[in-house]
């Protein structure tokens, strides 16, 4: 869930490929319900100000300045210290944030943006139209590190007539645009000639956001406290508390004995230690069928898994229904593709890798592979058929995922060592600078289909999201192509 979202909602009232596998997740979690409101209660109190949010995360924040940022735990906190120009309602329409309104010419090709005014940011200097373009520089300099900068590469030219006042050009329609704006805006006075990645901001943040930073203990926890001068409203819980917590069972001991407010529950949690009376007396629990999906992917840098068949073989080695019911107890849907089954960009006819450890067999002896001294591991040219997959510690779901996807690829010669790395080890030392040949991840979308970041093969450099090397140039056209089409 988008944190500026969940903020009006708790606290004010309050992608990668050649995928082998998708499982799209239903999410569980629950909350404290001391801590929200619940039918027949906010009819009846007044919501006061005060108290403490606290919740967990699996892993540390690598930096709380969000054009750097392309983790989930830096970024579901930066969601509450920074604002956007734009974002999306309960219902998932788009609507402002800084900016009060906007205008879209007819051609599509220019967007005035009507900023809020009287907006601080937290050392109290004004927000402006100024700080906007300062960000447009800031996403494009060849010299910020930013898997983001796409978006505004799109853009030909800015306008700042006034304060309050933001133009933005294109010279060709561009799909995305008015939800592009949704990126944090970052403080101009304070980064302006400056060097982004050297910046104090990184671990000590200035937004315009509901919190403001208090306080980071690394790998222990981060401190946000409400900002009284927040154009929206104070929000009514006074502090929120991020734990870092890298076990999810010893996160729901501490849920269970009142440590924590709020954390997403596992299947296992969900269907069956949380079914009791005394459970449900304190708290709610939740799932809906989410935006993001799991996967295996493919170093696609590696030689062995460029050979097409290889990585076919290996999706229809693994049984994804056995995942869905044995990991997930049913809390989910086999996916084929990035896209949620209920909207109107999913596609249910593309073609799906069902289980068939034959076809397997048969599409790596045609490859080549084949056991030639009977040890129960193919080879090939004197070597053998094998890999490490990766995933991070902390998260139950991947972990056995990879345990079953290990037995599942032994059953047709395939060797595979699986290896659980903590969280900010497995970003630095494997996932950023592409040192892995396998990896078990997650991505979590939204309503904006385009997937250009991800997958386009212009996005493979370092610190990008296309970090397992997919390329193809048809996919690419149709990216492309994609981003000028209005009306689907």
């Amino acid at each position: 869930m988008n944190w500026n979202r969940r903020v009006k909602t708790i606290f004010a009232q309050s992608y990668r490929p050649v995928f082998i596998v998708f499982l799209l997740l239903l999410l569980g979690g629950c909350n404290n319900r001391n801590e929200t409101s619940h039918p027949g209660v906010a009819e009846a109190h007044v919501p006061e100000f005060g108290d403490t949010f606290i919740e967990s995360s699996i892993g540390d924040a690598s930096t709380l300045l969000p054009v750097l940022a392309s983790d989930s735990a830096s970024s579901e906190i930066n969601g509450l210290i920074y604002n956007g120009l734009v974002r999306y309602d309960k219902n998932l329409q788009i609507e402002g944030e800084l900016a009060e309104s906007w205008d879209v010419s007819d051609d599509n090709l220019t967007i005035t943006f009507h900023l809020r005014k009287g907006v601080t940011w937290h050392d109290g200097a004004p927000f402006t139209s100024a700080d906007v373009k300062f960000n447009y520089q800031l996403y494009i300099d060849p010299k910020t590190p930013t898997a983001y900068a796409e978006s505004f590469k799109q853009v030909t030219g800015v306008e700042t007539p006034d304060p309050y006042t933001f133009i933005v050009h294109y010279d060709k329609p561009y799909a995305p645009a008015l939800m592009s704006w949704a990126m944090s805006i970052h403080p101009r006075h304070l980064l302006e000639g400056e060097e982004i990645t050297k910046s104090p901001l990184a671990r000590k943040p200035i937004g315009t956001g509901p919190y403001r930073f208090s306080e980071w203990l690394g790998g222990e926890k981060i401190v946000l406290d409400s900002n009284p001068d927040y154009f929206e409203g104070q929000p009514y819980i006074k502090r929120v508390v991020y734990r870092i917590i890298p076990d999810i069972s010893t996160q729901f001991l501490e849920l269970q004995t009142g440590s924590l407010d709020y954390m997403g529950l596992s299947p296992l949690q969900f269907d069956r230690q949380t079914d009791t009376p005394a459970f449900r007396r304190l708290y709610n629990k939740y799932r809906y069928l989410n935006f993001g999906y799991t996967y295996l992917g493919y170093n696609l840098k590696r030689p062995l898994f460029q050979d097409k068949r290889v990585r076919q073989a290996l999706s229809y080695a693994i049984n994804k229904q056995e995942l869905i019911d044995g990991v997930l107890l049913g809390y989910g849907k086999v996916a084929t593709g990035p896209y949620k089954p209920d909207t109107w960009v999913y596609n249910d006819d593309v073609p799906k890798y069902g289980y068939n450890p034959d076809k397997a067999r048969e599409l790596l002896a045609e490859a080549g592979w084949q056991d030639s001294d009977g040890n129960g591991v193919l080879d090939k040219d004197g070597k053998e058929l094998a890999f490490t997959i990766v995933t991070n510690q902390g998260n139950d779901l991947r972990s056995k995922t990879g345990e079953i996807i290990q037995r599942r690829f032994k059953e047709i010669g395939v060797k595979v060592q699986l290896r659980i790395i903590e969280w900010a080890t497995f970003l630095k030392e494997f996932i950023n600078p592409g040192n892995f040949d396998a990896t078990i991840l997650g991505w979590t979308g939204g309503p904006e289909p385009d997937q250009y970041n991800i997958w386009h093969s212009s996005k493979t450099g370092p610190r990008e999201l296309n970090f397992i090397g997919f390329k193809n140039g048809e996919v690419d056209n149709l990216l492309e192509e994609g981003r000028r089409v209005f009306d689907p």
